[in-house]
């Protein structure tokens, strides 16, 4: 291992590298973002980093889950980690965000540690909300969730702008949703509210092209996702590129800090788990297909192939950041099999973030606990 070290310090790298990335479809835009982009060594190997990471906690995740060490709902985002990579590249940790319940990446993204998403989602004291959120409920410092309800999240996350323009802060709102929810008329009304009061929200519809177990051609009349804010202008996007979801992301930020209101953003992209852990996944949808997009469209073996082709980083540097990687997941799991569960009586703690302490009644009337800040 310091072999290799040394053989990677003395090897001259590129500081950074031009890259062509795929033209995005346009919708009531004349012009959109560009369709080159300089990717820097240091970006590269962090971009590298982050999402190895999202991929080996999933399938850490799926692995405890399989051990019954987690329990309840998960939702995995293997394959889909150019889109929460790459947001989180093209906005300031000051903006927000909100997604639904396939949030484990964006948890990781927006600031919190593997140890502390792997020990909520056992269901643990040290997990980042003490044990009591789980897979669907994980939040941090401009992070509201992880929401368990089907498009609920898109009025919130247009209400979220809403504090962002009312307190006159230079900062957006990324209101994420899947395929499936696109259809949820609530969306519809979030939309038009943020374009009446032109709200600084990107609304961005992750199209990995199965909601549950329908593919998007049963279950909408119309695909282009990114067309469906009707008079709010939108983007269609590479969702498996990070450097492609990167620039459309910056595009769309500028977009709404300029005070042109809302716009939309459609992430084509593809997750390799099912849509649950209920879901084997392959009901609907054939290995091959899996295979492929796999083979030809992995976002990781993409940006991989970038750095090693143009002399941003080597095979072997590259393999021992995938080792780091690995011990760090299998610390944290260590550690979320390890740590205590929440005892009984702090299920009423933490109900309001400053009150004085007062009782919750529990299952009974005569079951009573006592509810701390």
């Amino acid at each position: 291992m310091r072999a290799s070290r040394v053989l990677v310090a003395s090897r001259n790298f590129a500081n950074d590298a031009t890259f062509e990335i795929k033209k995005c479809d346009l919708h009531r835009l004349e012009e959109g973002p560009p369709v080159t982009t300089v990717l820097t060594r240091e970006d590269g190997l962090k971009y590298y980093r982050m999402m190895q990471t999202v991929r080996r906690m999933e399938l850490k995740a799926d692995q405890l889950y399989k051990q019954k060490i987690i329990r309840g709902f998960c939702h995995l985002c293997d394959g889909q980690e150019a889109c929460c990579v790459g947001l989180e590249a093209g906005i300031n940790p000051t903006d927000h965000l909100i997604t639904a319940y396939r949030a484990h990446g964006f948890t990781f993204t927006r600031g919190l540690s593997v140890r502390e998403i792997l020990a909520e989602l056992t269901g643990r004291r040290g997990g980042c909300a003490k044990g009591k959120g789980g897979s669907m409920h994980m939040y941090a410092k401009n992070f509201y969730g992880g929401n368990g309800i089907v498009g609920a999240q898109v009025p919130l996350g247009a209400g979220i702008a809403l504090a962002c323009k009312y307190n006159g802060k230079d900062e957006v709102c990324l209101t994420l949703y899947g395929d499936g929810a696109a259809n949820q008329g609530q969306i519809f009304e979030a939309y038009n509210m943020a374009a009446l009061w032109k709200l600084p929200c990107i609304f961005i519809c992750e199209n990995n092209r199965y909601g549950m177990g329908t593919s998007v051609e049963r279950a909408a009349a119309s695909t282009d996702y990114y067309k469906r804010g009707d008079f709010i202008p939108g983007l269609r996007v590479d969702g498996m590129d990070v450097l492609c979801v990167r620039e459309a992301t910056k595009f769309a930020a500028a977009y709404c800090r300029s005070g042109k209101g809302p716009i939309l953003m459609e992430l084509q992209t593809y997750r390799y788990h099912g849509h649950s852990m209920s879901d084997p996944g392959v009901s609907y949808r054939t290995r091959e297909e899996i295979q492929e997009v796999r083979s030809k469209s992995d976002p990781i073996m993409l940006l991989k192939d970038r750095m090693v082709n143009n002399n941003l980083a080597s095979v072997e540097e590259l393999k021992e950041i995938d080792v780091e990687v690995r011990k760090e997941i299998e610390d944290a799991a260590q550690f979320a099999t390890a740590d205590p569960e929440p005892p009984l009586e702090e299920l009423g703690h933490h109900i309001y973030c400053s009150d004085p302490p007062f009782e919750v009644r529990g299952a009974n009337q005569w079951i009573k606990f006592k509810s701390i800040s």
